[in-house]
């Protein structure tokens, strides 16, 4: 299953976020399947916090992904929530014409 998490970055006392896209098997910074983005917890404007490409993210979820309860909490406030994450999997699913 893929899963939608943080690997840490950064060095020590000064944390950094990358937002990944890897199997649910692997170690919190070990292989990924490919980056989505960045996080960065001591960034003061809120735009810049959480930079990640939108469209990635989307696919991911699209594929059937599980986002980390940290990361959907992230996801929800830049506008992508379960309903969002559904239509998504159901357009994913269907026949393609």
């Amino acid at each position: 299953m893929v899963t939608l998490r943080f690997s840490r970055t950064g060095r020590k006392h000064i944390r950094r976020f990358r937002l990944v896209a890897t199997d649910h098997r692997m170690p919190r910074d070990g292989r990924y399947l490919e980056v989505l983005g960045h996080y960065d917890p001591t960034e003061p404007a809120q735009e810049k916090k959480l930079v990640f490409r939108k469209d990635r993210v989307e696919y991911w979820l699209g594929k059937g992904a599980q986002p980390s309860n940290t990361v959907w909490t992230l996801l929800r406030k830049h506008g992508i929530n379960k309903a969002t994450a559904r239509e998504l999997r159901k357009k994913a699913s269907a026949p393609q014409a």
